[in-house]
């Protein structure tokens, strides 16, 4: 499995969705290290269907849905259980990892 979460500096969520990611990839079990990517341009964004910071990527694919448009670079909320936060939660993360 391969894990990459791709964010942008002025979006502080980034931070909070790595640290649950781990959480979440610890509870599974895996054994994987997750890829940072720094998104810096749209062409970047564009390149690699980036919607805000923080994007999660399984296998390449983004297992959230998110509301079509342009990808650009700004911050991504996430519905969660609780309200729209600024990343998923761990339980989300599990069943996104786990239906890979």
């Amino acid at each position: 499995m391969r894990v990459q979460l791709l964010y942008i500096d002025a979006c502080p969520s980034w931070r909070q969705a790595d640290e649950l990611l781990h959480v979440a990839l610890r509870s599974v079990g895996a054994e994987v290290e997750v890829e940072h990517v720094l998104v810096q341009t749209v062409e970047q964004a564009e390149a690699s269907d980036f919607h805000g910071s923080p994007t999660i990527l399984v296998d390449g694919l983004d297992p959230f849905p998110h509301a079509a448009g342009a990808a650009g670079l700004s911050c991504r909320l996430y519905p969660t259980p609780q309200g729209l936060a600024g990343s998923p939660t761990v339980t989300q993360l599990v069943e996104a990892l786990t239906r890979s």
